[in-house]
């Protein structure tokens, strides 16, 4: 399973991602260690993702969602409830 998400910094900025393995991707940003953007906005909390099939459609979503503004992002994730999926 591949994941597209979006993560809420400390300072309320939005970052987006993918991954294959969404829980192990949470800790490593938690940790500071995913990406240079994430590490100087810790914690960070999930507040989106999606799920695909492979990982080609993952990475075009990722870009998609990339295009869209801060308001169009808030809108997508507003109604969303993050429920972990490897609960």
């Amino acid at each position: 399973m591949n994941y597209v998400y979006i993560l809420e910094c400390s300072d309320k900025t939005l970052y987006t991602g993918w991954t294959n393995n969404l829980e192990k991707r949470l800790e490593t940003h938690q940790k500071g260690k995913a990406s240079k953007y994430t590490r100087a906005r810790l914690p960070v909390k999930l507040v989106y993702y999606e799920t695909y099939e492979d990982k080609i459609s993952a990475q075009k979503r990722e870009y998609a969602i990339k295009q869209l503004t801060k308001v169009q992002k808030l809108k997508l994730i507003s109604n969303f409830k993050v429920e972990t999926p490897y609960s």
